[in-house]
């Protein structure tokens, strides 16, 4: 085993690898950006190296840089974990030139598996079928758009060089393929720096299921089971279980061995995963799309099921060993579930979003595991990929490990960055999920009715019970306070009355909150049509204007909020709201406001890659204006209604801020007749 191992990486994969790294007693080499410079995975390692400003092509994609900071640790192994470098050949070839032992498997399987041309090729010769779709390399667009009207629309165009859905873009109309083509290869070569595409047919209602492999050095590969990822938002994994309902134990045998056999026919060493895409209604009928040539973020509920600890067995592998163990010998037991904790706003289409972490809870133990590289005071901004964490849990069967990980994201919570638990929440209680009747498109059909418009009921809670800490009386510095002078219900000699506060969200219906202190000096919260009050906790509610973090059980879950000193508050899954007192009667509650209609605004902190239009421009309803790049995604801007474009800020470089107004767009009159 290595003395010392450099970790690539950063964010909750490289806390994750740190972690069994420490277990074997291997000193750790956290790398880190300037924008990581007090970043979780870099107080947990035991040494850290910085390796350039923040942008990635300046530090972790410096494929120089991460081997000086190698040298300068004095490094034996570099651990690439997933994504920025896992699946560079080239830094494969570095690390070994330079006398690193690089932690996956050899550059040729990366280049071969990495050009999903010629892995297709090579699988097919190998007896493993594949997706139908278009052949060669280095297709121009002329003939990617001949090869999908061939193959017969829908079609899916794919990087050659990609992975985890950057770049892959579904096309139903033929007459959208040169948009969509351009598209695809910008975001190829953004993510990947390589814009080569292919073409597949589109298969629909699928079901994606990947196998993971393990190989070592001596011509053993096994497999460790499947894993069920069909639950998926624009090509990108959200929730992933194991194992999956659809296989029976001879289905499951027979994909296995498949995936064995493509892991051979590329000479494979290390932990791998070989995807296929599966037919609903004909899981015997199953084909390859490709093979991830690193660790799989997903890679925890193969862990949870098996026993095994596949970051160890990468190590043990890369370090010369043998398995010591047969296709046999792998068992699998219970049922494991992940979601995925991104940094995005479901209300505004998945956007990604940013800010500062003020209060972390993640829940950790009895069944429940949670991979995260935040830790309070994070800045989430646009550089970097927007996962934050990973929920898993862990029961003897499906339902209890989905019930496990309803309740483990209700207790998450990430103050101060919008984030999906809530969204993730309401997909886990689907009835089609709960059911196991899953398919890749589940998730984008279904996606309206589980982003909601409805005021939680814990909002109009934490709003009355901040309203009730402001009636609190105030102490004169000798820390006595006048109990007359506050209107809380407080009454010489009984019991304290209810105090109701009167909210009102635009475009809601008034509600009334009755709040009221107990005799132990707690708080609590009678909502609309309950029948039972609920109880505040967690310590002293803040005072207008100061900051502090409280929480209280609603209907079984635990809802924790943080107040600033601006009077906007957060909920867990990071809305903003203010309580306005303007109204005598009602007092205003309400969201962080945007701009007017005619403004274009930027959905998140990024940078704008393309302008189509000028300042004078005619546009279109819904024409396509802009192009704002963050998180390793494109986002088209495009016009709200038709009329000129009456102002534009921005060019092609420009970083923008969440809500900054990137145009305007001055609607034509209307003309009647």
């Amino acid at each position: 085993m290595f003395d010392t191992v450099l970790v690539a990486n950063r964010g909750e994969i490289a806390v994750r690898v740190i972690r069994t790294l420490r277990s074997l007693g291997v000193r750790s080499v956290a790398v880190f950006s300037d924008a990581d410079a007090d970043a979780r995975h870099v107080r947990e390692a035991d040494t850290a190296v910085r390796i350039g400003p923040a942008p990635a092509a300046e530090s972790y994609l410096s494929v120089e840089r991460l081997l000086d900071a190698a040298a300068r640790a004095g490094a034996q192994a570099v651990h690439p974990g997933y994504g920025f470098l896992a699946e560079n050949a080239a830094f494969a070839r570095a690390c070994a030139d330079a006398g690193l032992v690089f932690v996956g498997p050899p550059a040729d399987a990366i280049a071969l598996m990495g050009d999903k041309i010629r892995a297709k090729e090579t699988v097919r010769a190998a007896g493993v079928p594949v997706v139908p779709g278009s052949s060669g390399s280095g297709l121009t667009d002329a003939e990617l758009a001949d090869a999908a009207r061939e193959i017969g629309m829908p079609v899916l165009l794919k990087p050659s060089a990609g992975g985890g859905g950057k770049g892959m873009r579904r096309v139903r109309d033929a007459a959208a393929l040169a948009d969509e083509i351009a598209a695809a290869r910008r975001e190829a070569r953004a993510s990947f720096g390589d814009d080569t595409l292919l073409v597949e047919r589109w298969i629909d209602r699928p079901r994606h299921i990947e196998i993971q492999v393990l190989a070592d050095g001596h011509g053993n590969v096994v497999h460790l089971g499947e894993r069920e990822c069909s639950l998926q938002r624009r090509h990108q994994k959200i929730i992933e279980e194991a194992p999956s309902v659809l296989l029976d134990e001879d289905t499951r045998a027979t994909m296995g061995e498949a995936a064995v056999q493509a892991a051979r026919s590329c000479g494979y060493r290390g932990a791998g995963t070989v995807e296929f895409i599966v037919p609903g209604d004909d899981p015997s009928s199953y084909w390859f799309m490709e093979m991830n040539t690193r660790l799989q973020v997903e890679h925890p509920v193969t862990e949870l099921i098996t026993g095994l600890d596949l970051v160890e067995w990468q190590l043990r592998v890369a370090a010369g060993e043998p398995l010591p163990f047969g296709q046999g010998d792998v068992t699998l037991t219970g049922h494991a579930v992940e979601a995925r904790v991104c940094a995005e706003d479901p209300a505004r289409g998945f956007l990604p979003s940013g800010g500062t972490v003020l209060a972390l809870r993640e829940p950790q133990g009895d069944g429940v595991r949670t991979d995260s590289g935040l830790s309070e005071g994070t800045e989430v901004g646009s550089l970097y990929d927007p996962m934050l964490s990973k929920v898993i849990a862990y029961g003897p069967d499906r339902a209890s490990a989905l019930r496990k990980l309803r309740a483990a994201l209700a207790g998450t919570v990430v103050l101060g960055v919008q984030t999906n638990a809530g969204f993730l929440r309401r997909l886990l209680a689907h009835p089609a999920v709960a059911a196991g009747e899953l398919d890749t498109g589940l998730v984008e059909r279904d996606a309206a009715g589980l982003v909601t418009d409805e005021v939680p009921a814990e909002v109009y809670a934490a709003a009355a019970l901040l309203r009730q800490a402001a009636l609190a009386p105030a102490g004169d510095g000798t820390g006595w306070a006048d109990p007359f002078a506050a209107a809380d219900g407080w009454r010489l000699g009984g019991e304290r009355v209810w105090t109701a506060h009167h909210l009102r969200v635009p475009g809601h219906d008034p509600v009334s909150v009755r709040v009221r202190r107990t005799p132990d000096g707690g708080t609590e919260v009678l909502l609309p049509g309950a029948d039972r009050p609920v109880r505040g906790s967690g310590g002293v509610l803040p005072r207008p204007g100061a900051e502090g973090v409280f929480s209280f059980r609603l209907d079984g879950l635990v809802h924790t909020f943080a107040a600033l000193p601006d009077g906007t508050w957060l909920g867990r899954d990071g809305d903003a709201w203010q309580v306005r007192d303007h109204d005598p009667v009602a007092a205003s509650l309400t969201r962080a406001a945007h701009a007017g209609a005619d403004s274009l605004t930027a959905p998140m902190p990024g940078t704008v890659t393309v302008v189509k239009v000028a300042v004078g421009d005619e546009v279109s309803a819904g024409q396509s204006l802009l192009v704002v790049e963050a998180m390793k995604m494109e986002h088209v801007i495009s016009a709200p209604h038709a009329g000129t474009v009456a102002e534009l800020d921005v060019s092609p470089g420009t970083t923008v801020a969440m809500d900054q107004v990137l145009a305007v767009i001055t609607p034509h009159e209307e003309v009647t007749e």
